[in-house]
């Protein structure tokens, strides 16, 4: 399972070329009410595991849209998938979202699932104590994902650079078991790999995304095109979210069962992710797209381009589109 990759620019500007692996398809709804039918993608992360429980329980086809919903193991798929126009719409951070435009999709936020609270860390060997102690090290990370940006964030604090690192470029799952295997000094990882790395006896998180609040904010992300054809099965979407979260709340057993299998671990280890994932209320949405979205999303964009993540900082007109959580009824 990958989440949260910053897609290579070069790769998204030629997007007749660029595919999408093939991803398992996961519980395909059947409604006839809407009249086009949504492809939904997600990936592994505890603030996108609630819309497994939404096809599950039948919630989009109460909202009368249909839904194919495609699990991805791979999350960077999951994003060329959505600028490729394989589907319709995918769950990914705003730092994604942003490279993505950057490299000429044409893509819409229309929903805050959760900011990232914690379980996005940077773990360390029990001798590595503070930020500061980094230098020198050997840091694995999934190379431009967002474990990637919040260790250059840590850096940054600690008043250090990545050149003050021995970085080292690993997939999330392999970073995380070479540090348990002692074959790095630390690691920047994500829910659930957080459980692995912390495996290595006397290890430590020395920094996580609670450190940088609002700095890993995850969305639901919709093309162009399905916003110009199909507002109404958008709309439909977003409020399947809200009855889903509220279905969680009423049903927590049997949630946390679902997303558990969902996220390939026990029920109990899925419980300890609770604190480390916000998930937005309606309220808080609202708020986040009148302020907080736009701002962060200067701020992102500028530390991208600082640190040349990007080329250039992403046009956000239309980046933005705050109507479909106003129109739904608490």
């Amino acid at each position: 399972m990958f989440r949260r990759l910053l897609p290579a620019l070069a790769a998204l500007a030629l997007f007749g070329t660029a595919c999408a692996g093939e991803p398992e398809a996961t519980t395909p709804s059947s409604a006839p009410a809407a009249a086009t039918k949504i492809t939904l993608g997600f990936s592994a992360w505890p603030g996108w595991f609630p819309w497994q429980v939404a096809a599950e329980q039948g919630l989009f086809e109460k909202n009368g849209v249909q839904v194919e919903l495609k699990y991805f193991d791979s999350y960077t798929d999951s994003l060329n998938a959505l600028a490729t126009g394989t589907i319709d719409a995918n769950s990914q951070t705003l730092n994604d979202t942003l490279a993505s435009v950057a490299g000429g999709a044409k893509q819409s936020i229309v929903l805050v699932n959760d900011n990232s609270t914690g379980n996005d860390q940077i773990i360390a060997a029990p001798e590595i104590k503070t930020l500061a102690d980094l230098k020198g090290k050997t840091v694995a990370a999934e190379q431009g994902t967002v474990d990637h940006y919040l260790l250059l964030l840590a850096l940054r604090k600690a008043g250090l650079t990545e050149a003050d690192v021995q970085f080292t470029p690993m997939l999330t799952d392999a970073a995380a078991a070479a540090f348990v295997a002692g074959q790095v000094d630390a690691v920047g990882a994500f829910a659930p790999f957080t459980s692995t790395a912390l495996q290595r006896e006397g290890s430590q998180a020395i920094a996580t995304s609670a450190d940088f609040p609002g700095a890993i904010p995850d969305h639901l992300v919709v093309t162009r095109d399905l916003l110009g054809r199909d507002e109404k099965s958008v709309q439909a979407l977003v409020s399947t979210w809200f009855d889903t979260i509220e279905w969680i709340a009423a049903n927590r057993p049997k949630a946390l069962e679902i997303m558990a299998k969902r996220g390939g671990v026990s029920v109990a280890d899925y419980e300890t992710y609770d604190k480390g994932t916000t998930i937005f209320t309606l309220e808080q949405n609202r708020q986040a797209f009148s302020t907080d979205l736009p701002a962060q999303a200067k701020l992102i964009s500028d530390f991208l381009v600082s640190t040349k993540l990007v080329d250039s900082a992403p046009p956000l007109e239309g980046l933005f589109e705050p109507k479909f959580v106003q129109a739904v009824q608490p």
